[in-house]
């Protein structure tokens, strides 16, 4: 029996011992991984792959969550991920725009664009969707930090780091060459002289400081008059330990935790003849080069930014590594020819909101700009586009200027040239001319809105994808306009004077790409005919609209999703069961608010892919069980959006089977109501 009690004893102990080493190795492995984790999180590869929105990714409302604003038409499943947020409605601010791009704060993005709206944040446009992505500090170990002018990080102060890198400085070990001078010595000196170097070792054991206590080091240091001369014993050590040793002590205790170092460091003894560093102590360069600034500018990694500092010309700068010139909102009038010699790999300049004129550019201020991509000239006093552009630009933003024309060498050059915005002008089709537009082989995106238009600018690049027209004073679409456009895919000309009639039936009914267009605020008493068929969004809000003709959408092939026809005047007569046929299968949204309305329009029940319905601000009594919900169907209806307030429905009335099918009564709004 007591053999047994005995060996069960010895087993118990044997199990614990086995136990507790498994359960110590992935407690260490488990740091180790924290630790290797938070240097990679500091790294600048492992930034860059959060700025992907690999880590933490943030949507930004309202541009990600709805098509009509993050232009992703074509693809149901975004769609659908985007209506999973409870609550959130779309916006009358309606802007269609090609499939992928993002729009932020009135400005577009193309897809896998990256820009920072914060100085910590980092932004991408990723199909539709908006990412955003902060910056992530490593935690510094000292008691007093500062955050470098614009960088994001904090680092340790200079007075917490100056005294540990000049005793860094005196502790390096000697040249190869002295080395092999204190080895001979050594060999030389009798084992007298070994006994008393041991003994002084000893010593200096005793009173050599831990690596915390600086203030101590430094000031024994300054009492000596500064480097003390090292003993051979101590030079050779000092040149092996730190290389081996210490580096193996740094990276043991940097894996373990913060918890452990602090517990290491106070119970491992420092040798005398070694100085060992902090494993996390910031050692930062000095920055090499840097340019001398104007007052009130700033450098921020290959970008100086010198907005709202009252410059009247542009500084004199010498910086072969700036990449980016920010010199918005000053005074500035004219830029002459050596204005940008100092500045050979700008990529990036904006010059936006300024006084700049076209005399005052030097015919060759831009030509040694190799490299330039980016120019943006916004409200300036220019009255022609600047000579002899660099053929790299991608994109050329001359917006709220005073251009008078643009001929036929205006552009030349610019084969490269992705995005033209030229809204604000005094442009017309009277002094365009026909063939400005000809050498931009690449464009994609051009803006001609706020401009003095009476028809559609003819010689349109054939490259060009989105076109936007806007408050203009055009007055008819011929069947010519977009004859040499077929990639196109979006066309603005809200708030011109297009009538119905004026629009040519063959102007785009055979456009195989065009799926957006937008006629809001126009002189439109019907829906348009001869719509293209590739059609998925058309924005007509703000007309006058009294009629929906039938079969209007009949031709839609894979068929309309988004219809927007609010601030109309439609009427129970302007619709009936036809007016929305070859549309049921497939449309998402219906926008019919702010109309004459008296009752539910007949075929609502049968859209089955319906997800948002506006019928608010009308004059709609009624609501019949059966307008809304097929009671012969089951199944959850797709809707998740109805907006019935501002009309004249008593809600008592309501029969109980009237929203049976949808999945949330919380998605139904009725109030408030009329009373008449």
């Amino acid at each position: 029996m007591k053999f047994i009690v005995l060996f069960c004893f010895v087993l118990l102990i044997i199990i614990q011992t086995d136990f507790g080493q498994n359960e110590e190795i992935p407690r260490k492995q488990r740091r180790k991984m924290y630790r290797r984790r938070l240097r990679k999180s500091s790294s600048p590869n492992h930034r860059s792959n959060r700025q992907l929105g690999i880590q933490q990714m943030t949507t930004v409302a309202p541009t990600a969550r709805f098509p009509i604003v993050n232009f992703d038409y074509s693809r149901e499943e975004k769609f659908e991920s985007s209506l999973s947020f409870l609550g959130v409605e779309s916006s009358y601010n309606v802007l269609p725009g090609k499939k992928g791009h993002c729009l932020v704060k009135g400005m577009i993005m193309y897809n896998k664009a990256v820009w920072s709206p914060e100085p910590c944040t980092t932004c991408l446009c990723s199909d539709g969707r908006v990412i955003c992505d902060e910056t992530m500090c490593h935690p510094q170990m000292c008691p007093q930090t500062v955050i470098p002018e614009g960088e994001c990080c904090p680092v340790c102060s200079d007075t917490e780091q100056r005294e540990p890198i000049k005793l860094l400085q005196k502790q390096l070990p000697p040249p190869q060459v002295e080395m092999d001078q204190i080895l001979q010595k050594e060999a030389l000196q009798p084992e007298e002289d070994e006994e008393e170097i041991k003994e002084e070792e000893t010593e200096q054991k005793k009173e050599t400081p831990g690596p915390r206590d600086w203030g101590k080091l430094h000031n024994e240091w300054e009492s000596r008059g500064g480097e003390r001369k090292q003993r051979p014993g101590e030079e050779e050590r000092s040149a092996q330990q730190p290389q081996h040793q210490g580096r193996e002590e740094e990276e043991e205790e940097g894996e373990e935790g913060e918890e452990d170092d602090e517990e290491d460091e106070e119970e491992d003894p420092v040798r005398g003849d070694v100085f060992r560093m902090p494993s996390r102590l910031p050692v930062p360069a000095p920055p090499r080069g840097r340019p001398c600034l104007p007052n009130g500018c700033s450098l921020s990694y290959r970008t100086i930014s010198c907005i709202d500092v009252f410059l009247t010309q542009i500084p004199p700068l010498t910086a072969p590594e700036i990449t980016s010139l920010e010199l918005v909102g000053n005074s500035i009038i004219s830029i002459p020819d050596e204005a940008f010699n100092g500045l050979p790999n700008l990529e990036r300049l904006d010059l936006s909101k300024n006084n700049i004129t076209s005399p005052g550019i030097g015919p060759k201020a831009f030509k040694l700009l190799k490299k330039l991509t980016r120019l943006n000239m916004d409200e300036n006093n220019l009255v022609q586009i600047p000579s002899e552009l660099p053929s790299t630009l991608e994109e050329l933003k001359i917006n709220e200027n005073n251009l008078l024309g643009i001929d036929e060498e205006s552009l030349s050059g610019l084969n490269h040239l992705v995005t033209l915005e030229l809204e604000g002008n005094n442009l017309s089709e009277a002094n365009i001319n026909p063939l400005a537009f000809k050498p931009l082989k690449s464009l994609s995106y051009l803006r001609l809105g706020k401009n003095k238009f009476r028809i559609i600018p003819q010689g349109l690049p054939a490259s060009v994808e989105e076109l936007y027209l806007e408050n203009n004073q055009i007055e008819e679409i011929t069947e010519i306009c977009f004859n040499h456009t077929r990639k196109i895919n979006v066309i603005v000309l809200r708030y011109n004077k297009i009538e119905e009639n004026r629009i040519a039936p063959l102007a785009w009914i055979n456009q195989e790409n065009l799926e957006s267009i937008d006629l809001s605020y126009n002189k439109l008493y019907h829906v348009p005919s001869y719509l293209p068929k590739s059609l998925l969004h058309l924005v007509l809000m703000g007309n006058q609209i009294e009629r929906i003709p039938g079969y209007v959408f009949g031709h839609m092939e894979p068929g309309l999703e988004y219809l927007y026809l609010s601030f109309n005047k439609l009427t129970d007569d302007g619709m009936d069961h036809v007016s929305f046929y070859g549309a049921y299968h497939s449309l998402r949204e219906l926008f019919l608010d702010h109309n004459d309305l008296k009752s539910i329009p007949p075929g609502i029940q049968e859209m089955k892919a319906l997800h948002f319905l506006r019928l608010n601000n009308n004059k709609i009594r009624n609501i019949l069980p059966e307008q809304i919900c097929n009671a012969e169907e089951d199944g959850d209806s797709t809707l998740e959006h109805l907006h019935l307030e501002n009309n004249y429905i008593k809600t008592r009335e309501i029969s109980s089977y009237a929203f049976s099918c949808i999945r949330s009564y919380s998605s139904v709004v009725l109030k408030p109501q009329n009373i008449k």
